[in-house]
């Protein structure tokens, strides 16, 4: 399982590289078809503020199969629970500060969207 925990951890480093290479090319394309750098300011936070909401999704993952297969004890779940606590207060900051709302006022989205949203707009 340990391997399985390091697969999860590398996919969540990985979207998050890509999504900064992804984040970066969308603002140039914004820039690239006249629009004001603002708005290709606002749509790189935003794509890559889903990248960001969505490695975090991942690395939860990553964190509960290793304290749930691997290391049992009540410190490692004590731990496990802290890391979900500020993860989730950190997604919760994240989506505030790229949708302008808290989640629980509109339907909840997972990172992707957001990513994939932001770059729709700032391409049309």
């Amino acid at each position: 399982m340990e391997h399985t925990v390091r697969a999860f951890e590398s996919v969540g480093v990985l979207i998050l590289a890509v999504g900064l290479v992804w984040a970066a090319v969308v603002a140039l394309l914004v820039l690239n078809r006249g629009k004001p750098g603002r708005v290709a300011y606002r749509t790189f936070r935003e794509v890559f503020g889903g990248a960001i909401l969505m490695s975090l999704e991942v690395l939860v993952a990553a964190d509960l199969i290793r304290t749930v297969t691997i290391d049992t004890t009540l410190e490692s779940v004590t731990v496990l629970g802290l890391i979900v606590l500020i993860r989730t207060v950190l997604s919760f900051s994240l989506e505030i500060e790229i949708e302008g709302i808290p989640p629980w006022r509109r339907a909840l989205v997972s990172g992707g969207a957001v990513a994939a949203d932001a770059t729709r707009r700032g391409l049309s």
